[in-house]
């Protein structure tokens, strides 16, 4: 049964998330952690983690990693855990794959039409609030820390405000993660 959940839920995400990956983080959180209970906040916190970790694009490593925990928490063995994983994949990506070759051809044919562009400057907008209300949702306990622990909640808070900056002037991903991993690893595995 899980089975069949995973694959018409990710193909949901994957139909209804306009704006990349970034995008479907909150809904994939949601439906995952809220609506079915597959997954712990915890759980998708650490799985958020490693997906944007792992090369490739991160809605599709976030559903891979997903669907194995999922059928995992059900009870399956890691053979199934497997089958999960790549069912996740492939319902995420279906339906958008096939949604974008009807619309690269409708806008090889209408590239230039007033209303076609109206609509895709207004999609743009959408995304940047959907991408900001993904990003509200992982401010969690799980991700911060508690408040009533004052030295990790606020090494928490400056290394977020640090790494936010640093991604603000274009500093290398792979070294905020490095640097990040490090200060955790001080911080976290030493205390």
């Amino acid at each position: 049964m899980i089975f069949l959940q995973l694959f018409w839920t990710f193909l949901k995400i994957g139909l209804f998330t306009f704006g990349g990956g970034a995008a479907m983080v909150a809904l994939i959180q949601n439906e995952v952690t809220v609506h079915h209970h597959w997954l712990t906040t915890q759980e998708y916190t650490d799985i958020l983690a490693v997906s944007q970790m792992t090369p490739g694009p991160i809605g599709i490593n976030t559903a891979t990693y997903t669907g194995y925990t999922a059928v995992l928490n059900a009870g399956y063995g890691h053979g199934l855990a497997i089958v999960g994983s790549l069912l996740a994949s492939f319902a995420v990506i279906l339906l958008p794959v096939l949604l974008m070759i009807c619309v690269v051809r409708f806008l090889q044919r209408y590239r230039s039409n007033h209303y076609v562009n109206s609509v895709f400057q207004l999609l743009r907008i959408v995304v940047v609030g959907i991408i900001a209300a993904a990003a509200l949702q992982l401010a969690t306990v799980e991700s911060f820390g508690q408040p009533a622990v004052s030295l990790h909640f606020i090494a928490s808070i400056v290394i977020f405000v640090l790494v936010f900056v640093l991604s603000m002037r274009k500093q290398s991903p792979i070294w905020l993660m490095l640097g990040s991993g490090l200060a955790g690893l001080l911080l976290y595995g030493l205390v």
